[in-house]
């Protein structure tokens, strides 16, 4: 934990811990063009966007229309160190979780751990665009295809993340963005589905109408959210609204609740409403200029990380040619697990937008470990767990100015050093 006097300071200023688009008053106005799914499929350069509630249940309905098409087919391979959102959306379809390890310091899948777990039974092999960063997906595609299973993009943190052109997913089956808070552009919860094939766009069509009902009192409560969201995302109130409850969490040690991974195995499901679906078609225009200042605040940065003795910066893919990924944090391995401690133990809660994208491997959560099954890959996962443990996300919001920067590099400094 900081300080005291740090901690008092933190009561001025607190950057979030990505840099999520904030929304102007006039986005909330009870009018305008609600087709966010036309609107998004425009930006992605896509035929549709199938808009959902969140990205979790933008997946649940992916998997499920994929199982109604290959009902023989009953496993999914996610990476071993991903959100625990996916875990609880492949155990709310009966499905079976298969985990594979990451490439040495890489956030790319081990194609040499991926190969076996593909087979007769897998339905679907999901790489993770985690942190705005481009994975390899073309070698993932391939093994998973020669398998006859089908391949969904995780880019819950990509929205705008592009190879070659063109949005990330679009080479694959099936790729699901979040529009959660934090996530570029959000409607406080909502997904969108980009499905390429034109009949299992109609299964997943089909699929959300049988499974996802309206539901008045869920709409009601994230538009609530989303006008909350609205009012307290700015650096003045986010002291309130995520710096005392972060704070607290860490206090009592908890570190699973301080990250955001306490989640309940419930998924809601639900129509997402005419305004807020207006809301994010409003503040869509300007995720575009959001996107390339960040691009642009990232560079000086990510090159003054590079140039530390003992940090690597976590880039796109070098596997993923043409990539060009978002930058809503810098994320950062440090040279083993006690550097990494010792740079959490002073900046997280300090104010400074620094966190862990998720505290550990999906079988170490004690609440989770039941969804991994005996044979579903949690024995070793050597890299993913040295990668959990090293592992530090930096926020690249504009509000952690460039005196709050310099002291996130001065305490990585030290840490990388000690």
């Amino acid at each position: 934990m900081p300080s005291p006097g740090r901690r008092w300071r933190t009561m001025a200023r607190e950057a979030p811990p990505t840099a999520g688009l904030p929304l102007r008053w006039a986005d909330l106005l009870p009018c305008g063009d609600a087709d966010l799914g036309g609107a998004l499929a425009r930006f992605l350069g896509v035929p549709a966007v199938q808009v959902e509630c969140s990205g979790t249940a933008a997946l649940v309905v992916a998997l499920t229309a994929l199982r109604t098409l290959a009902p023989d087919r009953d496993e999914v391979v996610v990476p071993a160190y991903t959100c625990p959102l996916v875990a609880l959306a492949v155990a709310h379809c009966g499905l079976k979780l298969r985990l594979c390890d990451l490439g040495p310091e890489s956030l790319d899948l081990d194609l040499a751990e991926l190969d076996p777990l593909c087979g007769h039974r897998t339905l679907a092999v999901l790489p993770t665009h985690l942190a705005g960063r481009v994975v390899d997906t073309a070698s993932v595609r391939n093994l998973a295809r020669a398998a006859g299973a089908w391949v969904i993009e995780d880019a819950a943190q990509a929205l705008g993340a592009r190879v070659a052109g063109a949005s990330v997913g679009t080479g694959s089956d099936i790729a699901f963005f979040s529009l959660a808070v934090g996530k570029g552009l959000t409607l406080f919860e909502g997904g969108a589905l980009v499905v390429a094939d034109t009949v299992l766009r109609a299964a997943c069509v089909r699929a959300s109408r049988r499974i996802v009902p309206r539901h008045a009192l869920w709409e009601l409560r994230r538009s609530a959210e989303l006008l909350a969201y609205a009012a307290l995302y700015r650096p003045a109130t986010l002291p309130l609204a995520y710096g005392a409850p972060l704070r607290r969490a860490l206090a009592r040690g908890d570190r699973v609740g301080a990250a955001g991974d306490d989640f309940s195995p419930r998924i809601p499901l639900h129509r997402v409403g005419r305004w807020r679906q207006a809301v994010g078609v409003r503040a869509l225009e300007r995720l575009p200029d959001w996107l390339a200042a960040a691009q642009a605040r990232a560079a000086p940065r990510v090159a003054r990380l590079r140039g530390m003795a003992g940090l690597r910066v976590l880039d796109d893919s070098a596997a993923a040619s043409g990539a060009q990924g978002t930058w809503p944090t810098l994320l950062v391995l440090l040279p083993h697990a006690a550097a990494r401690e010792t740079a959490l133990a002073a900046l997280w809660g300090a104010g400074l937008g620094v966190s862990v994208p998720f505290v550990q491997v999906l079988p170490d959560y004690g609440r989770y470990a039941h969804l991994v099954s005996a044979e579903g890959g949690a024995a070793e996962l050597p890299h993913a767990r040295s990668f959990a443990a090293r592992v530090l996300s930096i926020s690249n919001s504009p509000w952690l100015d460039d005196a709050g920067f310099d002291q996130v590099c001065a305490t990585l400094e030290r840490a990388a050093q000690a």
